[in-house]
């Protein structure tokens, strides 16, 4: 049984004001792993103090030294990824192969961010004004627990380059990840203060962060309602955000698309990190005339996938995080089918020989958009296909949400998929399977979202315009 009983303030590991544990469980088991000591308001206030007493240095380094910060930081983290990996396997049961690429990519943060920076101008000239592109300040940095070390070290990453010191606030949940990035983050060897990170509940480090004078900014990636409480809670001080929330993303599979090929494809979206992603494809997309087909294909597909445990590497959905998130998912399919979807894979209860907290990876057919599961955010293995007339009828569903993260398209003309994808309205689109691009802007439309994480947009959220006006010399 693991403890973790240590913050991270002023460069140092110390025992938080906070006594209050929180339980840390294998979902995969149902049986308790550890717990973790949560810090309180009075360790917010002293990480916010120690990044404040640190902002006054680090706000006038060069360009070469913030590059050779993040170059320490990403050395650290990349020789600590089979950890991160294995920490994510354990505490949320993520897949072996989400796991990994999640694990590298929050090794890699830092070295995107340094290309980023060695190309970025903090002074720009306008005929005879000098515009300064200065650090915000102390900035909060409140992270969820899936793929919650990507999230730190991405976030970290961008607010140091930008000349802002942090304090972050990692979910209870992701203890362990946490700890792994943290150890290796000390190991980099940098000055005191500029990062401090707090594990605490949302409603009392999360409440601090939120409405002190001494935060700058907050940028937090999480649900959408949790994203307006801060909103609201960051207005008396006129805080700048950055929210990357929810989403029910659309994937389109055009009249053109290879069914047999598009289906597996679109479930992988639709499935990604066991259902538990904001960019997940949950809502298919397809031609009316071939539902029958496309339900064919996607009941054999969603039956062979494999359920189970991350130690299988043939495993493509794991558990839910938790007894409560299963039993969130199990209500909505109940929902589905209460609302009279057609049941095409999956269904109530946990797969055969499981313990844990698994789901059957699901797939309703005969959904409308106007349904509740196509048009809340279920967080788990639950997809809807939903016929559509023609292309216009495609685009006006697939832009009927509330949300706006990500949407995906399959089609076999790329000149018509990119004529499309002018017109979704979300932050992202993967045509065809197409890779992650990790300076690409990343955010949400709509209630997805506020602001652009990663390259050179998410680099000018933590800064601000100073425009210095001078006489002729």
């Amino acid at each position: 049984m693991r403890s973790i009983d240590k913050i991270y303030l002023d460069g140092a590991f110390r025992t938080p004001h906070g006594t209050e544990t929180f339980t840390l469980m294998n979902p995969s088991t149902a049986t308790p792993i550890g717990s973790v000591t949560l810090a309180d308001e009075e360790d917010a206030k002293a990480a916010i103090a120690a990044a404040k007493r640190a902002f006054t240095t680090h706000s006038r380094t060069g360009k070469a030294e913030r590059i050779e910060m993040l170059e320490a930081l990403g050395a650290a983290v990349s020789r600590r990824v089979g950890d991160i990996k294995e920490a994510m396997m354990e505490e949320y049961g993520a897949p072996q192969l989400f796991a990994g690429w999640s694990a590298q990519h929050a090794a890699d943060c830092f070295a995107n961010t340094v290309r980023t920076l060695k190309d970025y101008e903090f002074t720009r000239r306008i005929n005879t004004t000098d515009v300064l592109m200065t650090p915000l300040g102390v900035v909060a940095l409140i992270t969820p627990w899936n793929a919650n070390a990507g999230f730190i070290c991405s976030k970290l990453a961008t607010a140091l380059a930008a000349g802002c010191t942090a304090v972050l606030k990692p979910s209870e949940m992701s203890a362990i990840q946490t700890q792994v990035v943290t150890d290796a983050l000390h190991e980099a060897g940098l000055p005191a203060g500029l990062f401090n990170i707090v594990t605490g509940r949302g409603d009392v480090v999360g409440s601090v962060l939120t409405s002190h004078p001494d935060i700058a900014k907050v940028s937090f990636t999480g649900s959408t309602a949790v994203g307006k409480g801060i909103v609201r809670a960051s207005a008396d001080t006129l805080k700048r955000v950055t929210l990357e929330l929810g989403g029910k993303s659309p994937t389109l599979i055009l009249d053109d698309a290879d069914l047999a090929a598009a289906i597996p494809m679109a479930l992988q979206a639709g499935f990604m990190n066991s259902g538990q992603a904001c960019i997940a494809g949950t809502r298919i997309l397809v031609p009316e005339s071939r539902l029958e087909e496309a339900k064919a294909i996607a009941r054999k597909a969603a039956n062979a996938m494999t359920v189970g445990s991350p130690a299988d590497p043939e495993s493509r959905v794991g558990p839910m995080v938790s007894q409560k998130q299963w039993d969130r998912v199990q209500g909505y399919i109940r929902l589905g089918l209460e609302e009279g979807a057609e049941l095409v894979a999956g269904g109530e209860g946990k797969p055969e020989g499981l313990d844990g907290y698994f789901v059957k990876p699901t797939v309703f057919a005969n959904v409308t958009n106007d349904q509740r599961i196509a048009r809340e955010e279920i967080f788990g293995p639950v997809v809807c296909l939903i016929g559509y007339r023609d292309e216009e009828d495609a685009i006006a569903i697939a832009n009927d949400s509330l949300y706006g993260l990500q949407s995906y398209i399959l089609s076999g003309d790329l000149v018509r998929a990119r004529r499309i994808a002018a017109r979704l309205e979300t932050g992202r689109v993967i045509i065809n399977g197409a890779p992650h691009e990790p300076l690409a802007p990343f955010g949400g439309f709509k209630q997805s979202g506020i602001g652009r994480e990663f390259g050179t947009f998410g680099l000018e959220a933590y800064l601000e315009p100073k425009s210095v006006l001078a006489p002729a010399a």
